[in-house]
């Protein structure tokens, strides 16, 4: 009689099979990945309304990060993408942008390490960005520093007006109701006024002044905010240079420029005497690698025992400094909820919304980035 020895079913396995082990482990990993995957996706969610009746504005960082590489800007055109996407659905009444729309407004010969772009591209870059939006939806650029002069505010010539003309979107041209003039006496959108009707009644003014205003834009943006015209609406000032990120208002040393107002003159001279400046939105700020320093906020009462909620919010330092691709996407949203008084603000990144595999990164949800305010 032969006797047969039965092996562990494992140890036949292996003997039958030496690659079983390895196969069962690439297995076991993908259905982890799988896993892992399904539930960064079930983590995110999609930019919405909370309420049917709310409206929105979205708030775009300083994009000159983004011009100075022609490989980063098509994270500001996907940016612009989104929001023409979502005009409707989230019922997007106007975009702001804070300004530096470029890195240098008449850099002739980039270097190819700190920018690869002329100026003149960067001005085509990102007017044509901005246009995804023309006859969709109203966007306001205020101009900053890096938009005058040749790098750096050298001066307050700027080609501004020769890539962002008052006719360029219809949507602009409809809620158009003031203009100041620049410094050669023209007027241009550097300085101008718009008015925003909204669900459930009520208007808003946009008013949007230059970088660093002078004193006769100071005196233009008072003679608006003090017209019987508009003392009932709610107006946000958008200017680009006004806070840092320790929350304080910035100052400006005035050896260097003269007939210029900053941070904390804006404040002393146009927000505080206001009675209807219910809010202020800026940029300029930023340190590589760290949202903290692209951000800032506070409240304060005006003469008028309102609050004032200003904020600044940036990005360019983000993903990987300010050579790296721009910002990340960053953006914000407010929502203005139907009360009519509350605003709830949240961080989002179309970027990274973009792909399943990133879409958990597509929220900043601390509590600098996710607030809410209340308009007076």
């Amino acid at each position: 009689m032969v006797k047969l020895t039965l092996l562990p079913v494992r140890k036949i396995i292996i003997k039958s099979c030496p690659f079983f082990m390895a196969h069962l482990i690439v297995l076991l990993l993908f259905l982890l990945n799988i896993t892992r995957l399904d539930a960064q996706q079930s983590n995110y969610t999609r930019p919405a309304l909370s309420s049917p009746d709310s409206w929105s504005l979205i708030l775009l960082p300083d994009p000159q990060a983004y011009m100075k590489f022609e490989r980063n800007q098509p994270i500001f055109d996907l940016m612009n993408t989104w929001i023409s996407e979502n005009v409707k659905r989230l019922n997007i009444k106007a975009v702001l942008c804070t300004g530096d729309l470029v890195d240098k407004n008449e850099l002739l010969i980039p270097d190819g390490v700190k920018a690869n772009q002329t100026s003149a591209q960067q001005w085509d870059a990102i007017s044509r960005s901005f246009s995804k939006l023309d006859g969709k939806v109203p966007y306001i650029t205020a101009t900053g520093n890096h938009d005058y002069g040749i790098f750096n505010f050298e001066n307050r010539k700027t080609n501004f007006n020769n890539h962002f003309p008052y006719y360029k979107n219809s949507k602009n041209l409809a809620i158009l109701k003031e203009v100041g003039l620049n410094i050669d006496s023209v007027p241009t959108l550097e300085n101008a006024c718009y008015e925003i009707e909204v669900p459930l009644g009520g208007k808003f003014l946009i008013l949007c002044l230059e970088y660093l205003p002078r004193n006769e834009i100071i005196n233009w943006a008072k003679s608006i905010v003090d017209n019987p015209l508009y003392e009932k609406h709610k107006v946000i000032l958008l200017t680009h240079f006004y806070m840092g990120s320790n929350n304080e208002r910035l100052a400006l040393s005035r050896k260097r420029h003269q007939n210029v107002n900053d941070g904390i003159d804006l404040w002393e001279k146009l927000v505080y005497p206001s009675v209807n400046i219910c809010a202020v939105f800026a940029g300029h700020i930023g340190k590589p690698d760290d949202p903290l320093g692209h951000i800032a906020g506070r409240q304060d009462k005006n003469a008028a025992s309102k609050s004032v909620h200003q904020m600044s919010f940036n990005g360019q330092g983000l993903g990987g400094g300010f050579d790296g691709n721009g910002g990340d996407g960053w953006l914000r949203m407010l929502e203005f909820l139907p009360d009519g008084k509350t605003v709830r603000v949240k961080t989002f990144s179309p970027l990274f919304a973009i792909s399943p595999s990133t879409q958990h990164l597509a929220w900043r949800s601390a509590d600098y980035d996710e607030f809410s305010f209340v308009l007076e």
